[in-house]
């Protein structure tokens, strides 16, 4: 693995982490009355279409950070959608 795709791997996870807590804090307090489904909806269809670039790139780091992020970005998503208040 080369430094450029080092520097790709910590990168992806520093940008895919930062979603945790917001998945935990959402999880905790059954509450995502203050996520916007907008956002999350175009959120996850372009780290949709950022996964299939990875996967024709043959990129591990873009499709390994735009996998994970998919999965927690989908989770606030449904989220959202679970907590109606």
């Amino acid at each position: 693995m080369n430094p450029v795709q080092i520097l790709g791997l910590i990168a992806g996870s520093c940008t895919t982490i930062a979603f945790l807590p917001q998945v935990i804090k959402t999880w905790k307090t059954r509450s995502a009355k203050d996520l916007s489904l907008g956002m999350f909806l175009f959120y996850c269809f372009g780290v949709l279409l950022w996964l299939i670039y990875g996967i024709f790139m043959n990129d591990v780091p873009v499709m390994s950070a735009n996998l994970i992020t998919l999965l927690l970005a989908s989770t606030l998503l449904f989220f959202k959608l679970r907590f109606k208040e």
